[in-house]
């Protein structure tokens, strides 16, 4: 499959860098950084990403730029900032008013409504949520959702996009949460619960849970890698019951994986020293 599509990410986090990557087979698309030091950050991204995924992922591609009116040459545009209503909004606002004529608007949001996004989108006629999960490269899923709004051709030209990533695009309700997070984050905030109320250890639960169930990944270690601020967003914007312990975490700036400090101990992020 061809591209029909260039691509104007907004954003220079995981997903936009793991999004670029996978589009950087074909020339033309942009990715808007918010300053020099997150442009440098989210180029060296995307080329690793390029690197594991093949040679005809190239990643001069993708060209990075600080400047949000030049995305607006861009076919798809992809908002792709963190999981706040207030700043996706402001963003898309923002986006709307140098959107070409036939460009489609999309965003990634896990949890928060389509509706009100789509409304701030300036036409809800072209927009749609596009949840991708990360790592972005490896992860075959796309949840896809449309408002009512939406019109046909956008619905095809979305789901086309997702084909052309070498994604599986599986169209959900347009509902907060979609189908995975509503019912992954109530297990995974469950599991929280239940081992510190039985005095496990991280590893344990997780042990269980992916010898027991097949699960690639542990309810624990999965919560860290996710982020626990992001979790906290998701699970009250799902309105969820959020454990004390995660905000605890998140408060004192233990955010998981990426602080190396979240609900398993510092020790267990620190490079383990070469045998021998």
């Amino acid at each position: 499959m061809t591209a029909v599509e260039t691509l104007g990410i907004a954003g220079s986090g995981l997903i936009a860098a793991g999004l670029a990557a996978c589009a950087a087979r074909s020339p033309g698309h942009r990715l808007w950084a918010r300053s020099e030091a997150s442009a440098a950050r989210v180029q060296e991204a995307i080329a690793r990403h390029c690197d594991r995924l093949g040679a005809q992922y190239r990643p001069e591609n993708v060209t990075i730029t600080t400047r949000l009116d030049d995305l607006s040459a861009s076919t798809f545009v992809v908002e792709a900032i963190a999981e706040d209503m207030a700043a996706k909004t402001d963003l898309l606002a923002l986006l709307q008013r140098n959107l070409r004529p036939d460009a489609i608007l999309v965003s990634t949001t896990s949890s928060l409504c389509i509706r009100t996004l789509a409304a701030a989108s300036g036409d809800p006629s072209r927009f749609a949520g596009l949840h991708v999960f990360n790592p972005v490269p490896k992860m075959r899923l796309v949840e896809v959702a449309f408002g009512q709004e939406a019109a046909p051709e956008t619905r095809r030209r979305t789901i086309d996009l997702c084909l052309w990533l070498g994604k599986e695009p599986v169209q959900v309700p347009a509902i907060p949460g979609y189908v995975v997070n509503s019912l992954l984050f109530p297990y995974l905030f469950h599991a929280v619960e239940f081992m510190h109320r039985h005095s496990m250890a991280p590893e344990m639960v997780d042990a269980c849970m992916q010898m027991g169930a097949a699960h690639p990944m542990g309810p624990i270690a999965l919560l860290d890698y996710v982020g626990l601020d992001v979790a906290v967003a998701i699970g009250d914007a799902l309105d969820l019951r959020v454990p004390s312990t995660v905000r605890d975490l998140v408060a004192g700036g233990a955010l998981g994986r990426k602080t190396r400090r979240g609900l398993y101990p510092e020790d267990h992020y620190r490079p383990q020293p070469a045998a021998g």
